[in-house]
C-alpha cells in the first residue's frame, strides 16, 4: 500500500527576478527538516517561476489597443490588463459575464490566458505564464539534482476552472521527470473487467493535491513535496500531452 505525504515547503523568501529557485527550494526543505529525497515530486506554482524568470509586466507601461478597450468596456476589466491577455493569447474562446477565456500560446485554455495578479508584488504588476513551462520544470529539476544528487520530478502548476464544475483546481502546465498521464487501458478492475478508456492525468491530480498545502492567500508557500507516490519516470515528458485535441473537445 502506498503512503503518500504532502509536505509544504515553508520559509522560501519572496521570489524576485534572477533568483535561483531550485536552490531556494532545496535550502528551505532542508531547513524545515524534510530534505529532498529520491523519487519526490516537487510541485511549484507558476507565479514564482514567472517572477524568477522575469516574466512580470507592469500595466502602467501598457498601451491598450482599441480592440482591448472595447473588450474591457464590455467586460468591466482594466483595458491594460485586457491588452496583456490578448498578447498572451492564440485565440479568444469565450467572453461574457466579466470573464475572458482564451487559448494561450502554449495551447492551454484558461481564464485571462493565465495572466495572474495574485501573489505578485506591486499594485499594477501581473505575472504571465512561463514562456516554456516544461523547460522551466526541467531547469528546476536539474538544479535540484546538482545541489542534492537526488532524482526528482518537477511539476509547474496553475489554477484553472473546469467546464460545468464550480470552483477551481490546480493543474500541471509544465512537467519534468514524470509521465503526466498514467495509461491504465488493458488493466483489469476488481471484477475482472478490462479497462478500455482509463487514462489518469496524474500530473493534474498531484498538482491539486499539492494545492491543499500551497498558499493561495497570505500563507506564502509556493511549493510542496509529494513523497511516496510511485510514478512513471520520463526524461522527455511534456505537459502538452495533457492538452485535448480540438476534435475531441465537447465543450469548446
Amino acid at each position: 500500500m502506498q503512503v503518500i505525504r504532502i509536505i509544504p515547503i515553508t520559509g522560501i523568501p519572496i521570489i524576485r527576478e534572477g533568483d535561483d529557485l531550485g536552490l531556494l527550494i532545496c535550502e528551505a526543505a532542508a531547513r524545515q527538516g524534510t530534505p529532498i529525497e529520491d523519487g519526490d515530486v516537487i510541485v511549484v506554482t507558476h507565479v514564482v517561476v514567472s517572477r524568477a524568470e522575469g516574466n512580470v509586466v507592469n500595466l502602467n507601461g501598457i498601451s491598450p489597443s482599441e480592440f482591448a478597450k472595447t473588450i474591457a468596456e464590455n467586460l468591466g476589466k482594466d483595458p491594460a490588463l485586457v491588452e496583456v491577455i490578448l498578447r498572451e493569447s492564440k485565440s479568444i474562446v469565450r467572453m461574457g459575464g466579466g470573464h475572458l477565456i482564451a487559448e494561450t500560446k502554449h495551447g492551454f485554455i484558461c481564464a485571462n490566458a493565465g495572466v495572474d495578479k495574485s501573489n505578485v508584488p506591486g499594485e499594477r504588476n501581473v505575472a504571465l505564464l512561463p514562456k516554456d513551462p516544461d523547460l522551466s520544470a526541467r531547469r528546476i529539476r536539474q538544479r535540484i539534482k546538482e545541489i542534492t544528487g537526488k532524482n526528482v520530478a518537477v511539476i509547474i502548476s496553475d489554477t484553472h476552472g473546469r467546464p460545468l464544475r464550480e470552483g477551481e483546481i490546480n493543474v500541471a502546465i509544465g512537467v519534468a521527470g514524470i509521465k503526466p498521464i498514467r495509461d491504465r487501458r488493458g488493466e483489469r478492475d476488481l471484477f475482472g473487467y478490462v479497462l478500455r478508456v482509463k487514462r489518469t492525468a496524474v500530473a493534474d491530480e498531484l498538482s491539486s493535491a499539492a494545492e491543499l498545502v500551497i498558499g493561495q492567500a497570505d500563507e506564502g508557500i509556493p511549493a510542496a513535496i509529494i513523497r511516496g507516490y510511485q510514478y512513471e519516470r520520463s526524461e522527455d515528458a511534456t505537459a502538452k500531452e495533457l492538452i485535448m485535441p480540438k476534435e475531441k473537445d465537447l465543450f469548446v
